[in-house]
């Protein structure tokens, strides 16, 4: 069996596989640190969102419903982009595990 079809030249896998290279410590971060990176953003939001409504609660500061509203949609919105990531990271981990091999 041959591996040309009428007449065209054989395939070489070699010259479409580019080498595949180790991140060194100089790269760009990687998946892991952007991660970190961004679970430390969001527990700060929600640090600042729980910071702002104790303060208004408790009548100390100069805190405002209007930008107490504001830090606590964006701590839920956080929480819930980093609970849609978690999704996705378990179900692609489902999606890898379940790979033949």
């Amino acid at each position: 069996m041959s591996n040309t079809i009428s007449g065209l030249p054989p395939i070489d896998p070699g010259q479409y596989q580019s080498p595949v290279s180790k991140p060194s410590a100089g790269n760009a971060p990687g998946f892991l640190d952007n991660l970190q990176k961004t679970l430390d953003q969001a527990q700060q939001i929600q640090s600042d969102a729980s910071q702002k409504v104790s303060n208004l609660l408790s009548g100390r500061g100069t805190e405002d419903v209007q930008s107490v509203m504001v830090a606590a949609e964006k701590a839920d919105l956080s929480f819930q982009m980093v609970m849609q990531v978690r999704n996705k990271i378990v179900q692609a981990y489902k999606d890898i595990s379940g790979l033949q091999f």
